[in-house]
């Protein structure tokens, strides 16, 4: 019987988490796994309404062969456990003005489009593609699922940074090639969707872009929370335990090495090394104990900027809007200044700007037949504003409400069903997530590839991060890839450690 100090234990079931079980498992760990919550997820839980299906959290899906490749490792398909659909438009951006773009990933379609708003800006937009495809070769193909332990790593890249022009904003390279400012937004939007103002974050972002183009935008059928559930299925047919409602208290730390993990039961489980989903600030401060870090101090983590915050209204209704589209973003009058009121001011603006899924324009089972099933993502100011969510946040879901039936959803307020709402308090206090930010740890610069939490801790031999808070960041290509890091970094196990895969099983495809 193997000793229990030789399994490995993951803190945290987000996708990060579930990545680095399946590549733990197929290396011949034994893995544990320890979720605080009564289900699997973290940001992408489900709620479950009066018969209609809320993801939680992310809805959009790119890089579909990261997923694939999970399967791949371990003898299994995709295929068998998850669908993947593609979405077209990608997104439809709605202007104050009436009109609006469908992004798509077919290159004519697109350009189409581009000339529709401005036909000056159309090699503008032409050069802008071939300079983010520039970007995301040095990035994302190179870059992406390499560790950064050194600085020399990140000054090697200096060179070819200032050649890319990284040192401007996604913003400000997307305006050297587009005039129209509505086309400004349409491709400079994506740094918020891993938690970035496009006003400050270095371009080599715009990699987002190529990101799209190339492997498209996609759904996974029965919602983000089927493919959580395809891989937990996967990985308990892998013999990875996953113990639910297990709150880990303390990394238990003796000579700066990991030996176990505390529950706040009490319970201490020992392990070989911990492998933690969790948001790097938090665990530093209250699991580990910054007294136990000479790198990762106090002072250090105070200096941390935190992403923005979600202000996420679910809601449900008795009849189907078939004009939305699967994926839309509701562009408000104002840009640069909303943004700088959210991430600079950190003060609630009257205006937004909104993100808005409906699963059901491709999905009908998320909801009852004939009924459709929203959420809509506002960016907010993370908890360091102070705002009074519990007295807010009713009144702010309400004024998203009446703005999206007045542009959008014609008689909304007659026919909702269901509807509640969550905002940075969710994140701070059900997801542990420091300053209740969407996406930990905001991707400047600064806070990018070496100067972002490392993947491996510099304090504590043992301990190892995957998630949204490490290189190479968040959105689900960054989570999942940083499950990729994280293999290249853990000591492969001697021989007579290795516990076998169990053999694929005869099992109906999805």
């Amino acid at each position: 019987m193997m000793d229990e100090r030789e399994q490995v234990v993951v803190i945290g079931t987000g996708f990060g988490g579930l990545a680095a079980a399946v590549r733990l498992r197929a290396m011949g760990y034994s893995v544990l796994m320890v979720e605080a919550r009564d289900q699997p997820g973290g940001r992408a839980g489900v709620f479950r309404r009066d018969g209609y299906i809320f993801d939680a959290g992310p809805t959009v899906i790119t890089a579909p062969y990261l997923f694939e490749e999970l399967f791949e490792l371990v003898g299994r398909k995709l295929d068998d456990y998850a669908e993947f659909v593609p979405i077209d438009p990608y997104y439809r951006i709605t202007f104050s003005d009436g009109m609006a773009f469908d992004y798509v990933g077919d290159e004519k379609r697109l350009i189409d489009e581009v000339r529709r708003f401005n036909p000056e800006d159309v090699d503008g937009y032409r050069r802008l593609a071939a300079h983010a495809e520039q970007i995301f070769e040095l990035g994302y193909e190179e870059l992406a699922d390499e560790p950064f332990e050194s600085l020399v790593d990140m000054l090697r890249l200096v060179p070819s940074m200032i050649r890319l022009q990284n040192y401007r904003s996604v913003y400000g390279l997307v305006s050297r090639y587009i005039s129209d400012e509505r086309l400004r937004r349409v491709f400079s939007f994506q740094p918020l969707l891993v938690g970035g103002n496009p006003c400050t974050v270095t371009s080599i972002y715009l990699l987002i872009h190529w990101v799209e183009r190339k492997w498209g935008v996609h759904f996974s059928l029965g919602g983000t929370t089927r493919l959580v559930r395809a891989l937990t299925e996967l990985l308990d047919e892998l013999g990875v335990q996953i113990r639910y409602g297990t709150t880990v208290d303390e990394i238990v730390v003796k000579n700066e090495s990991v030996q176990a993990v505390r529950t706040a039961q009490g319970e201490e489980i020992p392990c070989q090394f911990v492998v933690c989903n969790g948001d790097p600030t938090y665990t530093y401060r209250h699991l580990v104990g910054t007294e136990k870090c000479s790198v990762n101090s106090d002072r250090r983590l105070s200096r941390i900027q935190q992403s923005m915050g979600l202000f996420v209204g679910y809601f449900a209704t008795d009849r189907s809007y078939d004009s939305i589209a699967h994926h839309t973003i509701v562009m408000g009058e104002r840009y640069r200044g909303l943004l700088s009121d959210i991430f600079e001011k950190k003060v609630l603006a009257d205006d937004f700007s909104l993100y808005l899924h409906r699963p059901t324009a491709t999905d009908r089972s998320m909801a009852p037949e004939g009924h459709d099933v929203f959420y809509v993502l506002s960016p907010v100011p993370n908890n360091e504003s102070d705002i009074d969510w519990t007295r807010r946040g009713g009144e702010y879901f309400q004024q998203i409400l009446r703005h999206l039936e007045e542009r959008h959803l014609p008689g909304l307020s007659d026919h909702l069903t269901t509807r509640f709402w969550t905002s940075p308090d969710y994140f701070e206090n059900s997801l542990r997530s420091t300053s209740g930010a969407g996406f930990g740890p905001e991707p400047k610069l600064r806070q990018s590839a070496w100067f972002r939490y490392h993947n491996r801790s510099r304090d504590v031999d043992g301990l190892y991060f995957v998630g949204a808070g490490v290189h190479p960041g968040a959105g689900l290509p960054g989570v999942v890839t940083s499950a990729k890091v994280l293999e290249k970094l853990v000591p492969i196990p001697r021989e007579n450690e290795r516990i076998d895969i169990p053999p694929v099983t005869a099992r109906v495809s999805v």
